[in-house]
């Protein structure tokens, strides 16, 4: 068997109708992983599902809006009722609704990244680990970005909640890592995604932000779920507590 087989595996994925999510939905399926597409609008969820199960692989939708934790009770109970468990949990989905200096963030702003891109996470972990550990083991795989490792003038609050998915990662490795539950981040640069639209869309940034990129350009969704695939799979079976930095180079470089 390939070391990056996840036959048999069920893998949950947030935020995964589009843009990384979908790409790591779609890989992981490829390598046999019946997947459950999750984002806050059924149809979108239902969508991705029926194109999956169309080349032939194991796919399901379920909607969730993660910034409501009855939801994510909804979300776990429904994929264990359908699927039976959950081996590989993938914590993709994310918000940020303020572009701009941290000194002008609305304090309405900022408590909706931290609930949103930590509480989520935080929440989805005390749902989901237990049972990946009691039967036997399995993977989180927490996609952070770079801006958690960089200083930022525009991106404050949600640099501040990538850095703070780093550290989930690595407590919980060492809380859940005797019991063969692996909890890894992937931090990518800029990837041409709609969630990061404004930044690729506007010439300037683009321009500034390819410049210190060795590879100069951005990465796609597809350069991610790769990672993705590695470390929910055999493949990453000694790799917990990290973060991947998928990103062109970027942070090597600026």
């Amino acid at each position: 068997m390939s070391l990056f087989s996840l036959e048999g595996k069920v893998a949950l994925i947030t935020g995964s109708t589009k843009g990384i999510g979908k790409a790591i939905a779609e890989r992981m399926a490829e390598q046999g992983a019946s997947v459950v597409i999750s984002s806050r609008n059924q149809d979108a969820c239902d969508e991705v599902a029926a194109a999956i199960t169309a080349r032939g692989h194991k796919a399901m939708g379920i909607a969730c809006n993660i910034n409501h934790k009855d939801q994510l009770h909804q979300l776990v109970d429904k994929t264990k009722a359908a699927l039976g468990k959950i081996d590989v949990l993938v914590c993709n989905a994310a918000l940020n609704p303020f572009f701009g200096k941290s000194q002008d963030i609305p304090d309405e702003a900022f408590d909706k990244i931290m609930h949103a891109n930590i509480g989520s996470v935080h929440r989805l972990c005390q749902l989901v680990i237990p049972g990946i550990a009691e039967s036997g083991g399995g993977a989180v795989v927490i996609i952070s970005s770079i801006g958690g490792l960089k200083g930022t003038d525009a991106l404050g609050a949600y640099a501040i909640s990538k850095a703070a998915d780093m550290q989930i990662a690595r407590n919980l490795a060492v809380e859940w890592g005797p019991k063969n539950v692996r909890v890894n981040c992937i931090a990518p640069g800029l990837v041409r995604t709609d969630f990061a639209k404004a930044l690729w869309e506007n010439p300037d940034i683009y321009a500034a932000t390819v410049k210190n990129y060795p590879l100069r350009r951005i990465g796609e969704p597809d350069e991610i779920a790769g990672a993705a695939v590695f470390l929910a799979s055999q493949a990453g079976s000694f790799t917990t507590g990290q973060t991947l930095v998928i990103d062109g180079g970027g942070t090597i470089a600026s």
